[in-house]
């Protein structure tokens, strides 16, 4: 029998568990269990179906091994609003970072504070994702609910209390509620008076660990239910993509652009990021620095949608294409299926440009690879346009990252080669890696480096792409929010 850390991706779609041993981080066993389906622009789940799926994974990937799993950490999807009352019953379903129904909560934070403001105080500017315009809604919409809460979690918090009993979360996921400032390591409580209402705040308010502490050994119960040691250590956990940012060893000047149901483009530095435009979130890291990043709300859902319209898989899909020619006028698409994020439209919609009676199925399937890579690429120059170096690494991740179409588009649209790297769920990886760093006591940033996962393909470029450039910022910003055509 082998000891193992367990490493957990709580993601928006699926719960995956990754057992990977605890001396040389090689990979044991994985698990996976599904989550509730949503279907945005109102996006909830019930947080117990997140515990059920981490039962189902954890017994899955422990199914067929003999092993001692000796600490266990947790990342989650972010922003998410979880409020329970004061025995900890949950009083309403969570409403995710997906669900944009916030969307005139936010409006009206702007109103309150220009974008310059919160991105001098929090580092992020308030959008319907984050959970500062969830609770705002909560507060305006359910005064009942809103008078009986007395624990506020985002959904890595929730979990982590499930495990140890205890209200604890991590800057990286803090950094992204809207009320937290990373630079100076406090919540702001004043923010919350100011903008959803006067009340003690403190209490309800999770305690922020530092990046290498432990959150404690987990709970009696909890261990018997996962099977887990009773003498275990759980990490602090965090934020998704900043776990993932550990494990596929994102080094300073790397940039990685993450492919799931949303779009993720971030960097590591060691400095405070500041955007007044509001475009960068300057969140922190899960070691103590920050993680510069842009999301989108649409990603491979959409190259998924066209899929569906086209009646192909995903393979066919590709083939499409990468098979399509580079003509300067073909089809665009400004991405914005169900509503968007970056930038801030969550009542936009998806338009296609460029249409003609020559129009290809090869043309479509193109415009929706191309609509999601030149969102992310918009943000990836943004981050540039602050200072934060993307000379190094371009690294894809996440299911998006195993289509060629999207790592080729990428290269080309960059002019830089695209890596993937043995690390197929980052998250669960770089979660893997926090719990080996508490067991072992060691800093999270040294086990990364010791566990810093092998290239597994290298896409270069092969075609010069910039023509559609400022076509595709055009047809982008033609929409404002609450103006469809």
């Amino acid at each position: 029998m082998i000891d193992v850390v367990a490493g957990v991706d709580s993601s928006t779609q699926s719960c995956t568990v990754e057992l990977r041993d605890a001396a040389s981080g090689a990979l044991v066993s994985t698990g996976r269990a599904p989550h509730p389906v949503t279907h945005p622009p109102i996006s909830e789940q019930d947080p117990e179906s997140w515990w059920q799926a981490l039962v189902a994974a954890m017994g899955d990937a422990r199914r067929d091994v003999e092993v001692r799993i000796i600490g266990v950490s947790v990342g989650a999807q972010c922003h998410g609003l979880v409020v329970s009352d004061e025995a900890g019953r949950l009083l309403r379903p969570a409403r995710l970072w997906n669900d944009t129904t916030s969307g005139p909560q936010a409006a009206a934070l702007l109103d309150r504070h220009p974008a310059s403001w919160w991105a001098q105080q929090i580092g992020i500017v308030p959008s319907a994702a984050i959970t500062i315009s969830k609770l705002a809604l909560l507060a305006e919409t359910d005064a009942d609910a809103f008078a009986r809460v007395r624990h506020i979690s985002v959904p890595h918090d929730w979990l982590t209390y499930r495990l140890t009993g205890r209200r604890v979360t991590d800057r990286s996921d803090a950094s992204g509620t809207g009320y937290y400032s990373a630079d100076t390591g406090r919540w702001r409580t004043d923010i919350l008076d100011e903008v959803v209402g006067e009340r003690d705040w403190a209490p309800l308010l999770p305690e922020v660990l530092a990046p290498d502490e432990a959150a404690g050994r987990i709970a009696p119960a909890a261990a018997a239910e996962l099977g887990i040691d009773p003498c275990a250590l759980v990490g602090a956990g965090g934020g998704d993509q900043h776990l993932a940012a550990q494990g596929i060893g994102l080094g300073e000047g790397d940039v990685a652009y993450s492919l799931g149901t949303s779009g993720v483009v971030f960097a590591t530095t060691p400095h405070p990021v500041v955007d007044v435009t509001g475009s960068v979130d300057g969140v922190a890291n899960v070691t103590g620095g920050y993680l510069p990043l842009v999301c989108t709300l649409n990603a491979t859902k959409v190259t998924d949608t066209i899929a569906r319209l086209l009646a192909v898989d995903h393979a066919a899909l590709t083939a499409l294409a990468l098979a399509a020619p580079l003509d300067p006028e073909r089809p665009l698409l400004a991405a914005y299926l169900d509503g968007e994020r970056s930038p801030r439209l969550p009542s936009a919609r998806g338009m296609l440009a460029g249409l003609s009676t020559a129009t290809s199925r090869e043309q479509l399937a193109l415009a929706a690879f191309e609509g999601v890579a030149l969102g992310l690429v918009r943000g990836e120059r943004g981050m540039a346009s602050l200072g934060i170096p993307v000379t190094g690494r371009t690294i894809a991740i996440g299911g998006g990252a195993r289509s060629h179409a999207y790592r080729q588009i990428i290269a080309d649209l960059t002019g830089r080669a695209v890596h993937t790297v043995d690390a197929p769920e980052g998250t669960a990886r770089g979660a893997a890696i926090q719990a080996a760093a508490v067991v072992r006591g060691e800093t999270v940033a040294a086990v990364t480096a010791a566990w810093r996962p092998e290239a597994t393909s290298v896409t270069e470029p092969v075609a010069d792409r910039g023509d559609i450039w400022d076509r595709y910022i055009r047809l982008a910003d033609l929409q404002s929010d609450g103006e469809r055509f």
